[in-house]
């Protein structure tokens, strides 16, 4: 496992890496539309909009933005719908679980979230288990929910509340900057 990981805000100078992310993996464009500096500069300017309740955060890995962990936020429901992607260079590492439990900890105590959402399609189950590890419940199935690649493609569901308790994942070390 690397060590020497930990979070902190998305800003504007992570935009390369943001794009390196997308451009390594092609299932990356269900994230976003991230093509150029400029389009990843936007993406990263949306994600941290606490204006409209989105908290966008780097997953630093060796010195760079290896991954995200960002809630796009309803504050005035106090649900966020929770979601993470880690450039293919930096998965298998438990990383992305450990990001996610930190995240989602921070959103459910100090954040002022009182629920997190998140789906993932369910022929990736990797997804899954970052959910589950971050304490995730798992809530349904919506059959058919996605269109990918011409074909309907159904999503497992989860949510988290602030009164379950939080997961046995070692979260990562999140700092203001």
């Amino acid at each position: 496992m690397l060590s020497g990981a930990y979070l902190r805000p998305l800003t504007p100078a992570d935009a390369a890496d943001v794009l390196a992310g997308f451009q390594a993996d092609p299932e990356m464009i269900r994230q976003g539309d991230v093509t150029d500096l400029d389009s990843a500069g936007k993406y990263i300017e949306f994600l941290t909009d606490s204006e409209q309740g989105n908290h966008g955060f780097a997953i630093v890995v060796e010195s760079r933005c290896g991954g995200v962990v960002g809630i796009n936020g309803a504050s005035q429901h106090r649900l966020g719908w929770f979601f993470y992607w880690m450039h293919p260079e930096f998965r298998g590492q438990g990383l992305t679980a450990r990001a996610a439990a930190s995240v989602a900890n921070w959103a459910l105590t100090n954040g002022g979230f009182e629920r997190l959402e998140l789906g993932h399609r369910v022929n990736n189950p990797a997804s899954g288990a970052v959910a589950q590890a971050a304490g995730f419940i798992h809530e349904g199935t919506e059959r058919a929910k996605f269109l990918v690649k011409g074909e309907r493609v159904d999503v497992r569901t989860y949510g988290r509340l602030s009164t379950d308790p939080a997961p046995d994942t070692e979260p990562l070390p999140l700092s203001s900057r």
